[in-house]
């Protein structure tokens, strides 16, 4: 059976902003849309609280995307599905939006190398919102942060152009939580795992 693997970070994963757990299966968007696809497709999650795109995370390897990505590519899916870059925009590290730009670039070039029969979908994420000021994560996030994540959208863009994949913008699709200005509510979650499953269906259901 054809493969789909989900590489992304803590809205990959399914973190819950309301106490810090992961969503059920058939509430996070990846096991939403793993049941969706089942029929035609294997869903296999990897997603990572707090994982980076290109930074160099202190939690280690598994923490960095283009570190992680080695290891996972080894399941050689059909589509990969990216899903990171709003880690990176944390105030500790405070990348130029360039060097996100460049970041993500490479990682995806890697991608390409590493798994080149792949399909890669682009997710741009849903920009940061001042609630993440105030929520569990404003030691993480300024409002430098947020006015960055403003431009992630139009930069993903330009990159899965560029490099001749597919583009699909969360931001168009669901808002965050105000609960913490960052992580996806259940109902976000739905919203995303349809409108992938429309996505992917069009473009590799024919």
């Amino acid at each position: 059976m054809k493969k789909i693997l989900c590489f992304g970070d803590s809205n990959t994963f399914g973190y819950n902003p309301e106490d810090g757990s992961r969503f059920d299966k058939n509430i996070r968007w990846t096991g939403v849309l793993g049941e969706l696809l089942k029929d035609d497709f294997q869903l296999i999650e990897a997603g990572c609280n707090n994982r980076t795109c290109f930074v160099d995370n202190p939690q280690g390897s598994e923490f960095t995307g283009i570190k992680a990505i080695k290891r996972h590519l080894k399941c050689e899916p059909n589509i990969l599905i990216i899903g990171l870059g709003i880690n990176d925009i944390q105030r500790l590290y405070s990348p130029t939006l360039k060097e996100v730009e460049d970041g993500m670039d490479r990682l995806i070039k890697l991608a390409k190398e590493l798994s080149p029969k792949s399909n890669i979908i682009l997710l741009s994420p849903s920009k940061l919102t001042d609630d993440v000021l105030f929520g569990g994560f404003s030691f993480q996030f300024d409002k430098i942060s947020i006015e960055k994540s403003l431009g992630f959208s139009k930069i993903y863009k330009n990159l899965a152009k560029k490099n001749n994949i597919l583009f699909f913008d969360l931001d168009k699709t669901a808002e965050v939580s105000n609960i913490d200005g960052l992580h996806y509510s259940p109902k976000s979650h739905e919203i995303i795992a349809k409108a992938l499953y429309e996505f992917i269906s069009a473009e590799f259901k024919k």
